[in-house]
């Protein structure tokens, strides 16, 4: 084997894989936009924190019901052509969103944002199953994941320096542009099939055979129930650090905006490292339900300990935050565990499902978490923003301690794979 070819063997799967991965990072920075602008957006659309939840969660209105198309269209036409017109659509979404042409109009560009990104996460782990071997695919998929939280940890950090210095229309038409220039790049450089594998060429998988292997899936217990517990996980991000998270440390333990934007990012810190390091754990002890059992049990602890002992120091609040997203990050093994129970050829449409499943947690929990504010609101307003009492807070974000226990009480039900490709689903 040559330099060159050598080169190319390991250097370019994993470029391609890491451009996918990059559009996850940049959709996940659009999607928890929203939490660092609370504020903002209260005062420019006159809105409750329930009607703020629902203008996130317009994000997933899109996002959730697209995952099954967005699995059967990956498995048919593959992923380059199908990412770039992706990321075009978050651009536009983006635009739209910080147009203030009314709240109708930036509903729809928060739609077309979810719509989007729907094909980001799918789309980088279909990448993944064409490039790079099987044996790699858990660690793979730590690293979107890395990447994608990464995203999100620049966005708070970031935006929140941004949205001071410029204002958030700025600073989210800045964002949308930069969605344009990745969208190209991704055209240009992304290919459906490896000539490096013995892989099969995604352009000529029927829709029947797809459709076929799909009603497979659905008809398998284990493919709801591993994804149950993956909704369930997720609402660490999608009711806390994607959008209440901010609001919460602000007011209950009375950090100043920026203090709570960069602890907020550690919940994605702790999601970039613990993505990658429960991949390779889970690899190396032939295990998947286990680390996924023990990440959830103590994550309740940190959890509650965040929600419910008063007078944290600053430092304990990162802390607790950084191992708190560490030990949540374990959801990232339930795509490993349906990759391993299904055939390559539907291997999007499986993923894509189960993607769903959990993404329904954003769309049910963040308006959620809003109402319940609202039922505490006493009526206190700043500059036209509602605020709202420790207790409030504590009592609608004691909705993510239960709903991990119930993972954890799932994950019971689960079938180990022992990292083995059984093609059960």
């Amino acid at each position: 084997m040559t330099t060159d070819t050598f080169r190319r063997s390991f250097v370019l799967p994993w470029f391609i894989c890491g451009l996918g991965a990059l559009f996850y990072c940049y959709e996940y920075f659009l999607r928890i936009s929203p939490s660092v602008m609370t504020p903002e957006l209260m005062r420019a659309y006159d809105l409750t924190g329930a009607q703020v939840g629902n203008l996130s969660a317009f994000y997933y209105h899109a996002y959730v019901p697209m995952q099954i198309v967005v699995g059967l269209l990956m498995d048919r036409y593959g992923p380059r052509r199908l990412l770039t017109l992706a990321c075009v659509f978050c651009s536009i979404g983006t635009y739209l969103f910080a147009g203030n042409y009314g709240l109708i109009i930036a509903e729809i560009g928060r739609f077309l944002v979810g719509f989007g990104s729907a094909f980001a996460f799918v789309g980088a782990l279909k990448l993944a199953t064409i490039w790079l071997p099987p044996n790699r695919f858990a660690l793979v998929s730590g690293i979107i994941l890395c990447l994608g939280m990464i995203g999100a940890m620049i966005g708070d950090v970031l935006l929140r320096v941004m949205v001071d210095a410029v204002g958030w229309q700025t600073t989210i038409y800045a964002s949308a542009a930069a969605g344009i220039v990745l969208a190209f790049i991704i055209l240009l450089i992304v290919r459906d099939s490896s000539p490096l594998h013995d892989n099969h060429h995604i352009h000529v998988i029927s829709f029947k055979n797809v459709f076929a292997g799909l009603a497979v899936a659905l008809k398998n217990p284990q493919i709801w129930l591993n994804a149950l517990v993956g909704f369930l996980l997720y609402i660490s991000l999608s009711a806390f650090a994607e959008l209440w998270g901010i609001p919460y440390l602000e007011h209950a333990h009375h950090l100043t905006r920026n203090h709570a934007a960069y602890a907020n990012s550690m919940i994605f810190l702790g999601w970039a490292i613990g993505g990658p390091v429960w991949g390779w754990l889970s690899d190396h002890i032939k295990r998947r339900v286990l680390p996924i059992k023990i990440g959830s049990i103590l994550a309740v602890i940190m959890i509650c300990i965040l929600l419910y002992v008063p007078n944290l120091s600053l430092m304990s609040i990162y802390v607790l935050l950084l191992v708190f997203g560490l030990l949540s990050s374990a959801q990232i093994l339930i795509f490993a565990i349906c990759h391993e129970a299904s055939k390559m050829k539907i291997a999007g449409t499986v993923i894509a499902l189960t993607n769903m499943v959990v993404m329904v947690g954003g769309n049910i929990f963040q308006p959620v978490v809003g109402k319940l504010l609202d039922m505490e609101w006493t009526g206190m307003l700043v500059q036209g923003a509602r605020i709202y009492p420790v207790y409030a807070y504590q009592f609608a974000l004691s909705v993510i301690p239960v709903a991990i226990v119930l993972a954890v009480i799932t994950t019971f039900f689960i079938r180990e794979t022992y990292c083995t490709i059984r093609h059960r689903i």
